[in-house]
């Protein structure tokens, strides 16, 4: 019994730790570019864009396809880099814990 105990004051502390991990998610950011970085986004690690900024010599309404296109590409970029930054996160908060191997949290 006493096992259980030390497994259910575990996962209480795991939890708190959990809560804490998604509050500070919100407060990392992260930067994608791309077109060489004449457009950047720049986004929280839960996936909030902050900001975009683009060359202005992309602002030629005859190429508003490419410059679409391009912001969607740094986007993309930048979701990228914040998942990888909250796995990192979650690695190092479940380190330790004998979870199942490809197991991701939260569930």
């Amino acid at each position: 019994m006493r096992d259980l105990m030390g497994i259910m004051k575990q996962a209480q502390a795991m939890q708190e730790r959990m809560a804490s991990l998604q509050t500070e998610l919100e407060t990392v950011e992260v930067s994608g570019a791309s077109g060489g970085g004449a457009v950047g986004v720049t986004m929280t690690a839960k996936g909030l864009v902050r900001s975009v900024s683009v060359d202005p010599s992309l602002l030629v309404p005859e190429e508003r396809e490419i410059l679409e296109d391009l912001i969607v590409a740094a986007v993309n970029d930048a979701r990228g880099k914040a998942e990888a930054a909250a796995q990192e996160r979650m690695a190092e908060l479940t380190k330790g814990l004998p979870l199942p191997p490809g197991m991701k949290l939260p569930f």
